[in-house]
């Protein structure tokens, strides 16, 4: 393994921009699952290679680190088109929005991460632009502004969202096609780590790779930053025994990683925990409202309903009430409390 010269930051982080754009595969055939969906991608873009047009416009919705980045770049090479990247956040104005799309060039794929988060007067042009590419222009002000029509060049829309509830419907009906990601079972998340642990040329036993599958949270973007600290446990500690440079991991090691990093068995973090505990320990279980819930354990609101509930009602350890978030039998469990009521006999009155 080639060392990195770490008093020159530019090289250390140019190595790691190397690696993130190596991690990400180059078509759907080195994608690994959302087989649906690959197949549903493939049948699409085939059809417009024989028909020689540009694809229909793509909404990829799902959790976050499933691949929808990743998607959007495979639809650009696969169709032999110029890729151009932008976000919702980004554009807050219909004007920002105008300057984008003027700015194709006949068949552009225009890739907006996070579309739910464009401005409103932004969505109200993209109808038209992605119907009939074409765009309205005011220019002037007050009773003299006249809308001059600009047409544009055919381009292919990708957008990408977390929360697709929040698009409005004109703007979702107007994709063609509309993907919607799952995440992916442990033995999907095992072809990935494979895949990186060659790249990070980390030598990892099967054990290994299947003990960090079973903490992901069945999201690759996890898996990669898992196998990274892994990676970086096993060159401190680990001492290769037959004279290869290559590092090894096992269980054992993986394990230790893990727990430095406060991963547990489950993939629960330590913002996971703080939140269970908090619920367990100080509210009895719930029901507890997420403003309550959030103020104990220091952070938004947002933060909890967008990142931490999601996968802990998704593993079974709460559910969601009119009343609030409680608690189940397998939250207690997991953290080796009782729950009250549960099992009391004479000897705890």
């Amino acid at each position: 393994m080639t060392d990195l010269d770490l008093t020159n930051p530019e090289l250390e982080s140019e190595s790691e921009l190397a690696f993130e754009g190596a991690l990400r595969p180059r078509s759907l055939g080195e994608f690994v699952g959302q087989t649906k969906v690959r197949g549903q991608l493939q049948l699409l873009l085939t059809a417009a290679t024989m028909q020689q047009r540009t694809p229909d416009h793509i909404l990829l919705a799902g959790p976050p680190g499933l691949g929808k980045t990743t998607l959007a770049m495979i639809v650009a090479h696969e169709a032999g088109r110029p890729l151009r990247m932008s976000s919702g956040p980004a554009i807050q104005h219909a004007g920002d929005l105008a300057a984008v799309l003027s700015s194709l060039v006949p068949g552009e794929v225009l890739f907006i991460d996070e579309i739910h988060r464009m401005a409103r007067s932004a969505e109200e042009m993209l109808y038209l632009a992605m119907e009939d590419f074409r765009i309205d222009i005011m220019v002037g002000k007050g009773a003299g502004a006249t809308s001059v029509p600009l047409d544009l060049a055919p381009f292919t829309l990708v957008g990408a969202t977390t929360r697709s509830g929040l698009l409005p419907n004109p703007l979702r009906d107007r994709f063609g096609f509309t993907a919607h990601l799952e995440f992916y079972a442990d033995s999907e998340l095992e072809q990935v780590l494979e895949r990186a642990a060659k790249l990070l040329e980390l030598r990892i036993d099967r054990d290994a790779i299947a003990e960090i599958a079973g903490r992901c949270r069945g999201t690759p973007r996890i898996a990669n930053r898992l196998l990274r600290r892994v990676r970086d446990y096993t060159l401190v500690h680990g001492r290769p025994t037959d004279g290869s440079d290559m590092a090894r991991a096992d269980v054992a090691s993986v394990r230790a990683a893990l727990d430095l990093y406060e991963v547990d068995s489950l993939g629960l973090d330590r913002l996971d925990r703080q939140v269970m505990t908090t619920m367990l320990e100080r509210f009895g279980g719930g029901p507890v409202g997420l403003n309550t819930l959030a103020v104990s354990v220091g952070e938004e609101a947002e933060t909890i309903e967008a990142v931490v509930e999601p996968f802990l009602v998704r593993i079974g350890l709460i559910t969601r009430t009119p009343r609030g978030r409680v608690a189940t039998p397998e939250g207690w469990r997991h953290f080796g409390l009782r729950q009250p009521g549960v099992g009391v006999t004479l000897d705890d009155l």
